[in-house]
């Protein structure tokens, strides 16, 4: 038998080495016996998502554990099982005995009423870390609930699914601020949902005076470098069209051109914000000029495909399916804004923000978080006329949130 070189011996190590094994806040709530709601009565909230590291749901996990009494359940736009679509209210519910409160319906903050017998809120749902992800903006608004009837609030933390560094995007602007789009952060915003809350603890409850009784039961073994596969956990899709950890990529990529709703970005066909088409595009053509700009980590493929469902249902759509190839280097946001570019360079006729109705491009500039990237990008459809406006206040985001963060 032949002997393996050292260095060869070290990369099949480190090619077979499983994932790390972190540990999620609910895991780690487990392993020192709920010490930390220990004898409370506890509003849970959380979706299809709040899982520990076995899948079992948080909702079975406390209903099981003689050390808490769960009072209720709240849960945020897609329901308690994620099964309903983006954007579809949903109905208050039962659920095993337990009363379950929509968080995204005709009340998007806890009442007073609902938390009536409760001494802590827990919150434990997987985030996808963009802003316009509604999840962050149900977090905000239940801070703000426990502060104003005196109730402690958990989080029960989990990971970015990014990682711990990457950052694009400008803060949004507050005169943009909507449920899509609620704190002063950028587009990826690089945080876990416990260092979020200590952001939005300190930077935005308290001065409003406001500021909650907030305590975060952090992760294990979680270091800032790791993404989500990195994790050794399993992923359960957070809502319809994001079935694994990759997709929030794409999302970052597509998602604020998707909001105009003229072109299709694979939402209703089998590749969810992985595609960018419309039935005009001649698709070898746009992926030859795609290519072109060599943009760091990313590859585009001509595709020809039919939605199963939506706007575009049985429609044949020309474009590219867009690839990452290397995460950390990729600059997500810009993606989208040089499609536009090429777009208008080979369909002057068409151009995209004509083409969209007004209330699509309300959407357009509340998820982007401010109007003056559109403003600025549509006199000439030129990216580089907005690269420093896409970052503005990037930096001084970065200074500001040291001092929240947990993980090193």
């Amino acid at each position: 038998m032949k002997k393996i070189s050292l260095l060869a011996f070290l990369f099949l190590l480190n090619f077979t080495c499983p994932a790390q094994n972190v540990l999620p806040g609910i895991d780690v709530l487990i392993k020192y016996d709920f010490a930390q709601l220990s004898g409370k009565n506890v509003g849970l909230i959380t979706n299809q998502t709040g899982v520990n590291k076995d899948l079992i749901s948080t909702v079975d996990i406390f209903l099981n554990s003689e050390k808490i009494n769960l009072v209720a359940v709240f849960t945020p736009e897609h329901g308690l099982r994620g099964s309903k679509s983006a954007g579809e209210p949903i109905d208050s519910e039962r659920h095993k005995k337990i009363k379950v409160y929509s968080l995204y319906g005709e009340t998007k903050k806890p009442t007073s009423e609902m938390l009536k017998g409760i001494d802590a809120l827990v919150y434990d749902i997987q985030d996808v870390g963009l802003r316009s992800y509604t999840y962050i903006s149900t977090l905000g608004l239940a801070m703000e609930a426990a502060a104003e009837n005196n109730k402690e609030f958990v989080i029960l933390d989990r990971p970015n699914p990014f990682n711990g560094i990457k950052t694009e995007g400008a803060p949004l602007d507050t005169l943009f601020k909507s449920f899509v789009g609620y704190f002063p952060v950028p587009y990826i915003y690089g945080l876990t949902p416990g260092e979020l809350a200590r952001f939005i603890n300190g930077e935005i409850l308290k001065q409003k005076g406001k500021e909650c009784n907030l305590k975060v039961i952090p992760m294990e073994d979680w270091n800032r470098q790791m993404s989500f596969e990195d994790t050794g956990l399993l992923w359960t899709p957070t809502s319809n069209h994001v079935p694994d950890s990759e997709t929030p990529y794409y999302m970052a990529a597509t998602g604020i051109l998707g909001e105009l709703n003229v072109v299709s970005i694979g939402v209703g066909y089998t590749l969810p914000f992985r595609t960018i088409a419309a039935e005009w595009i001649d698709p070898d053509l746009l992926a030859a000029r795609m290519n072109a700009l060599n943009l760091r980590g990313v590859k585009f493929r001509p595709i020809t495909y039919k939605p199963y469902y939506g706007k575009w249902k049985d429609t044949v759509l020309n474009g590219v399916q867009i690839y990452i190839t290397d995460k950390d280097a990729a600059e997500l946001l810009t993606i989208q804004f040089y499609f536009m570019e090429v777009h208008n360079e080979l369909y002057p006729g068409k151009k995209l923000f004509s083409l969209a109705d007004s209330s699509r491009i309300k959407m357009f500039d509340l998820v982007t978080g401010t109007d003056k990237i559109r403003k600025a990008f549509t006199k000439n459809y030129k990216v580089n006329d907005i690269k420093e406006l896409l970052n503005e206040g990037l930096d001084k985001y970065k200074k500001n949130i040291r001092k929240y963060l947990i993980y090193k």
